[in-house]
């Protein structure tokens, strides 16, 4: 019983004195969009100030138990947000207390934390800077006495279809032997002059398009890799979308698109090497979205890594929110 009182009267605690009325165990139990301002430790650039939204959970595994102690689970999350950076290595130290605060009824323990990282990035071509957002999840497991750290991850970038791109140049190609009909030699400057008054006749359509990851990472690993994952993903995919923008960036990065021509297949493809070769990425979920401007619908690719046993290599669900 517990010995707290108010009048003179103990205060009751039903979750410890009551048994479930239908004796049964549950996966999981806890609460979910709790408000966590945090430090994340970024390999990069040190520990970062951010804030998110949590889920913090255990199981019972024993029938008879009626609830756990939020209130345990609660403030054990505030002592980590306040004190602590968050990395693989910490959080897997902490899902160890998280479930010795409840460990007469639990074997398992989850946390997971939504936020949007942010990350500050130069321009194509003038002097300028500006901050882009990367929707962005932690996710830490225990199971069996072994931790699981996963970041989930959103990254925007631009994409031109090879097919449209195709079909413009055939219209541009027709457009310009009508026009010039009967001609066998023109000089430059007619060329030039055509090219400024017809060269957007017709133009591939391209979209915002976007790539969302699940990594799961070493759990003993100092420090989240976020800035140099992002900087491979978007070397590797050629077109990020852009911050500040002047004419010269806006021309920059049409040259850009204009040379990087791929479909949601390619784009899939060019992620999975850079992901397969990665030190450190124990297994990865990679989903491709090109959000199209010429359907009312979008092309989707998905590849995983293939180890027995990780990721599935379904369309999956999104947890984070983008787009």
């Amino acid at each position: 019983m517990n010995t707290l009182c108010t009048n003179h009267f103990p205060i009751p605690d039903i979750a410890t004195t009551d048994r479930a009325a239908i004796k049964t165990t549950l996966d999981w139990v806890g609460m979910s969009g709790l408000a966590l301002p945090f430090q994340l430790l970024e390999s990069r650039r040190g520990p970062l100030a951010c804030q998110g939204s949590a889920d913090i959970h255990v199981d019972i595994v024993r029938p008879e138990v009626k609830g756990i102690h939020m209130s345990r689970l609660y403030l054990l999350l505030e002592d980590l947000a306040e004190e602590t950076p968050l990395s693989p290595e910490t959080l897997s130290g902490f899902l160890h207390r998280q479930l010795a605060s409840h460990h007469e009824i639990s074997r398992s323990a989850g946390l997971s934390i939504r936020f949007q990282y942010l990350s500050r990035r130069a321009a194509l071509k003038s002097e300028h800077r500006g901050w882009k957002r990367y929707p962005s999840a932690i996710h830490a497991e225990l199971r069996d006495g072994r931790p699981r750290v996963e970041l989930e991850l959103a990254i925007p970038y631009s994409s031109t279809c090879p097919c449209s791109a195709s079909l413009s140049r055939q219209l541009l190609a027709e457009a310009l032997d009508d026009d010039f009909a009967g001609r066998t030699r023109l000089t430059m400057e007619e060329v030039q002059q055509w090219l400024l008054r017809q060269g957007s006749l017709a133009t591939p359509h391209s979209q915002r398009s976007w790539a969302q990851m699940r990594l799961q990472l070493a759990a003993d690993a100092p420090a989240f890799a976020i800035e140099e994952i992002i900087e491979v993903i978007e070397n590797a995919l050629g077109t990020p979308v852009q911050t500040a923008v002047k004419r010269e960036d806006e021309q920059a990065f049409a040259r850009l698109n204009g040379s990087n021509l791929m479909f949601c297949e390619d784009a899939a493809r060019r992620i999975k090497q850079i992901l397969a070769n990665r030190e450190g990425m124990l297994d990865f979920w990679v989903r491709v979205e090109h959000q199209e401007s010429l359907h009312a619908h979008d092309a989707v690719a998905v590849a995983t890594a293939g180890v027995a046993g990780g990721y599935r290599p379904d369309l999956g669900s999104r947890s984070i929110h983008f787009g």
